[in-house]
């Protein structure tokens, strides 16, 4: 025993340093488990359950689009009391870094991932490799070719939303006329539905309309898809009396072009999705009309199923957002207003 250093020395049986040893190591056992719900004991013997922690995926991170869809997937957060992870690439053209984010979640061990799949064949492979980690994966705004790996789809009724667009260009052409369609991209889904539902009701509902180009793509910004435009105004520009698009990025290219050769306003032009720019142009009346989504309430709606699903409730395999027309007529109304001008996330 040294009393000079206030310290007390003895002997301590073989045992007990065993049994210490073993409880340290059950311990550290414990802090490396995975999430996926663990619930943790405090020192009075209460058990406090770890908040939930999702990660959310988006096609990419600059358009007005997903800015909404961060601000739903925000109040989503809040309403389920989850914690939100948000990440995604800067471009919708980025299928790796897309594959490359989703993967960094896993392991990074998040509770569960709503993921809104840029292909819907490559990013199936990583879902599946979630699922195997035990990280489940609701998906939203666009579908994968594989559903069986997936909590739930949350998203626009795209198929139907083309086909909104495509009765209102019948409407505005009186049934007759030469229409284009400038597609998004391969392997989008949501926006292929779009297309399909556009063409599939011109083509049984309205004979006596053309389809005069339905196989050229814009790509992934706006300047691809005003490159594309260009060309096929150029093309078809003498031609056609309605143009439609399937998202925001390629209307607004395809706005741009028909400015450019003052066709604006001349040709009967649907699009998809809405932009300050694009709310502009049809109250001016170069754009005839807008199929909107409601991308706050699909992010919102995302994180709250992801969340009933993680604490062990039973949800709906596929669940629909909604999807409207507006035009310069009702553009005004309340109901359009808020879709319109949805809300959108900052940093």
């Amino acid at each position: 025993m040294n009393r000079n250093s206030g310290t007390f020395f003895f002997r301590v049986p073989r045992l007990f340093h065993l049994g210490v040893l073993g409880l340290l190591l059950s311990i550290g056992c414990a802090d490396s488990a995975p999430h996926n719900g663990a619930s943790s004991s405090s020192s009075n013997g209460s058990t406090a359950r770890r908040k939930l922690v999702v990660a959310m995926v988006p096609k990419a991170t600059t358009h007005e689009f997903w800015k909404s869809v961060r601000a739903g997937a925000v109040r989503g957060s809040k309403a389920a009391d989850v914690e939100l992870l948000w990440k995604g690439p800067l471009s919708e053209n980025d299928r790796e870094g897309q594959i490359n984010v989703v993967q960094d979640f896993i392991t990074r061990r998040v509770d569960g991932i709503c993921l809104a799949p840029l292909d819907s064949r490559a990013l199936v492979s990583v879902v599946q490799e979630a699922k195997g980690e035990k990280i489940p994966t609701l998906v939203f705004d666009s579908g994968l070719d594989d559903t069986s790996e997936i909590v739930s789809t949350v998203a626009t009724d795209n198929f139907h939303g083309g086909e909104i667009a495509a009765r209102e260009m019948g409407r505005l052409l009186e049934g007759k006329g030469n229409v284009l369609v400038l597609r998004y991209t391969p392997g989008s889904e949501s926006t292929n539905q779009r297309e399909d539902g556009f063409l599939h009701v011109l083509r049984g509902e309205f004979p006596e309309i053309a389809i005069v180009s339905e196989d050229e793509y814009a790509g992934a910004t706006a300047e691809s898809a005003l490159d594309k435009s260009q060309q096929l105004l150029v093309k078809y520009g003498d031609k056609v009396q309605g143009i439609f698009t399937p998202c925001e990025h390629v209307t607004l290219g395809m706005l741009r072009a028909l400015q450019e050769r003052e066709l604006a306003g001349k040709i009967k032009f649907l699009g998809f999705d809405s932009s300050p720019r694009l709310v502009d142009a049809l109250r001016a009346g170069t754009v005839h009309g807008l199929v909107l989504q409601d991308p706050v309430r699909m992010a919102e709606l995302a994180v709250i199923t992801l969340a009933a699903h993680l604490r062990g409730e039973k949800v709906e395999s596929r669940i629909a957002t909604g999807e409207s027309l507006v035009t310069r007529e009702n553009m005004d109304s309340q109901a359009m207003q808020r879709l319109l001008k949805p809300e959108t996330y900052e940093d």
